[in-house]
């Protein structure tokens, strides 16, 4: 770097100087007279051009080639033979648990280990679920702006492109009772819980509201039905609710995104048949 950047001076500097200047000037030795006096000697120097008056002199010293002041100590090389001083069993000694490898994460010499040391605090269900909440008033807010039609099945898929639940879904979406009296007009939902309040409002609007079921998998062909096409894969079938949550539900969701109600009523007349057969 230090000899392209002394180069590019030098160049430029002749060609400056070959175009604005004397050739005769060039490379000539500095005069000098001498001036005797009564008294003193005076020794004077003349001043003749030369090519390193029109040079501009440059820093050689830039950010970019600024290093950091690192250590000047190799690392130490172990196991490269006796003579290295850490050849052989590489400072690791003879025989034993350290000389073998590293011992187990945790383990503190047969003592009893800190983990099990500590009390136990809390208790943590595996089977809890984690439901993401929206409100009545969002929803009819969003109908009103015109981001989702009444007239069609409003899924949690819609809730999600519209913005009325965040991004991430977990275990599925409670439809809340809050802004429940702006519900003037029939909607009909399909969400994974639904409050009693919330429930009777969309009814007494003459809407209705499903509870379905769509486990890891079918939550994301739910919402992200492009993530299949671009890995080349069919759609998952829609799974059935495992025993604990087969009363909290009515049916099992649909894939893909589905855009119109199913009535209660063919479900009725399904469970009727099924019974008497």
């Amino acid at each position: 770097m230090l000899r392209r950047r002394l180069s590019s001076i030098l160049s430029n500097s002749i060609l400056s100087l070959r175009a604005n200047t004397n050739p005769n000037l060039i490379l000539q030795p500095l005069r000098f007279t001498q001036c005797l006096d009564s008294t003193t000697s005076i020794l004077t120097v003349q001043k003749v051009p030369t090519v390193f008056e029109s040079i501009r002199w440059y820093s050689l010293l830039s950010l970019n080639d600024l290093r950091d002041k690192v250590p000047r100590k190799q690392k130490t090389r172990k196991g490269r033979g006796i003579g290295s001083g850490k050849g052989k069993t590489a400072g690791r000694g003879h025989k034993g648990q350290r000389a073998r490898g590293s011992g187990k994460l945790g383990f503190e010499g047969g003592q009893t280990p800190l983990r099990r040391r500590l009390p136990k605090r809390g208790f943590h269900n595996p089977f809890s679920l984690t439901f993401q909440p929206v409100g009545l008033g969002k929803i009819a807010k969003l109908i009103n702006a015109g981001k989702i039609d009444s007239s069609e099945l409003i899924s949690m898929k819609t809730l999600k492109d519209t913005g009325a639940i965040g991004k991430q879904i977990k275990d599925g979406v409670r439809l809340m009772g809050r802004g429940a009296e702006q519900i003037k007009w029939p909607i009909h939902l399909e969400v994974s819980r639904v409050t009693v309040r919330a429930k009777e409002a969309v009814e007494a609007a003459g809407g209705s509201v499903r509870r379905v079921y769509y486990n890891k998998l079918g939550f994301r062909a739910l919402l992200k039905p492009e993530w299949f096409e671009k890995k080349g894969r069919l759609l998952p079938k829609a799974a059935r609710p495992p025993p604990k949550q087969m009363d909290k539900v009515d049916s099992i969701g649909r894939l893909p995104a589905p855009t119109k109600p199913i009535p209660f009523s063919v479900d009725k007349k399904e469970a009727a048949s099924s019974s008497s057969a």
